[in-house]
C-alpha cells in the first residue's frame, strides 16, 4: 500500500471485529511512528497501548459509569470553542447528521444518539487501544506535534491492513483511564485511538471533505 492509498483509505472506523491485533504489528507501527516530526525533536507524546484483560477492565468500568449515569470527569482541556463559528459550526452539524443518519437515528431522538455515542467507550468493539498523553507543561505547538504523531500511527496501521478511530471522547473519562494506566500526574490524556480490523457489517462511512479552494490558497502559481 503506497502513501496515497493509505491516506485515501484511512477513516474513523466505528465498528471492529474481535480479531486480535498481533503485538509485533503494534510494536512495528509505533517504532516507525517515532519518526514523526516534532519541534526541536521534543517528541512530546507518551503512549500507552491496552489489549486483553486490562482493556476489558477499562471498558467494564467505563460501562458501569455510563449505566450509573455518572457525570463526565472535570475537563482538562477545551475540545471545541464555546461559540463555534462558521464554517466549522456547519461542518460539525453536517458530520452529526451523517453519523446518526447512517444509524437511522433522527435528530430529535437524543436518547438514541447518546446510546450510539456510548460505543466510544467500548472502543467500538476494537481489541486494542492507544491512549496518547502529553506533559501538562507543554504548549500548543507540542499538541500539534502529537497530532502529527497520531496521523503517522494511523497511516502505518493502514499499511498493516488495520483501521483506527481517534477519540477525544476518552478525555471525558480520564480518571477511569488513569485507574488502569496509572500515568504520572504531570501527564494529561489527550485522546484514545481504537485499533483493529474493520467489521464491514458496521457500515462505517467516510465523511466528506471541503473543496480544495476552501482550505488552500495558492500564491505565485
Amino acid at each position: 500500500m503506497d502513501v496515497y492509498e493509505a491516506v485515501e483509505s484511512r477513516r474513523a472506523v466505528r465498528g471492529f471485529t474481535d480479531r486480535p491485533v498481533p503485538e509485533e504489528t503494534l510494536r512495528r507501527v509505533l517504532s516507525a511512528a517515532a519518526q514523526a516530526p516534532s519541534g526541536s525533536n521534543l517528541q512530546p507524546w507518551r503512549s500507552y497501548v491496552l489489549t486483553g484483560a486490562p482493556l476489558a477492565e477499562l471498558k467494564k468500568r467505563t460501562g458501569e459509569r455510563l449505566a450509573a449515569g455518572d457525570p463526565w470527569d472535570e475537563p482538562e482541556y477545551e475540545q471545541y470553542p464555546a461559540a463555534l463559528k462558521s464554517p466549522y459550526r456547519e461542518r460539525r452539524a453536517a458530520f452529526g447528521e451523517q453519523r446518526y443518519g447512517s444509524l437511522g437515528i433522527p435528530r430529535e431522538d437524543v436518547e438514541a444518539r447518546q446510546r450510539a455515542a456510548s460505543a466510544n467507550w467500548d472502543c467500538f468493539g476494537a481489541p486494542a487501544a492507544l491512549f496518547c498523553y502529553l506533559d501538562r507543561d507543554l504548549c500548543r505547538p507540542q499538541w500539534s506535534d502529537a497530532g502529527m504523531y497520531l496521523q503517522t500511527v494511523m497511516l502505518l496501521l493502514r499499511a498493516e491492513g488495520l483501521h483506527s478511530c481517534p477519540q477525544m471522547a476518552w478525555a471525558k473519562f480520564h480518571e477511569t483511564v488513569s485507574e488502569i494506566l496509572a500515568p504520572p500526574k504531570e501527564l494529561l490524556l489527550f485522546c484514545g485511538l481504537s485499533i483493529g480490523f474493520e467489521d464491514a457489517a458496521a457500515g462505517s462511512c467516510r465523511t466528506p471533505r471541503a473543496p480544495l479552494d476552501e482550505t488552500v490558497t495558492f500564491v505565485g502559481l
